[in-house]
């Protein structure tokens, strides 16, 4: 099963010996030419800056979440475990405007 855009999976990260739950923002391509999933990790810590994007309450995380699009970055497929959930439409459209301010594409 390959991670799809706004869909909630718990990758390795690498960091502490511990997965971390992600929101896949790669587009969906069986054709890449890389085994590459573009991602935003999620976190707990809100700051409440324009670089986060606070999540609506969902059975996954099971608490309050931010998407943090500073920390976007690729991992291969085999780093993603399996599927969470999904976000809410308008949840996935709000991360798409925060990287697009995050990177000067707005």
């Amino acid at each position: 099963m390959s991670p799809r855009p706004g869909e909630v999976w718990p990758a390795d990260l690498g960091l502490a010996a511990k997965t971390r739950p992600v929101v896949i923002v790669s587009r969906y391509d069986p054709d890449a030419p890389r085994a590459l999933t573009i991602y935003v990790p999620l976190t707990t810590q809100n700051r409440g800056s324009k670089y986060e994007v606070a999540l609506p309450s969902l059975r996954f995380p099971r608490e309050a979440s931010v998407a943090n699009v500073q920390g976007i970055a690729s991992l291969p497929l085999a780093r993603f475990e399996r599927k969470l959930g999904e976000l809410p439409r308008e949840a996935f459209d709000q991360i798409r405007q925060a990287i697009a301010f995050a990177v000067e594409m707005a």
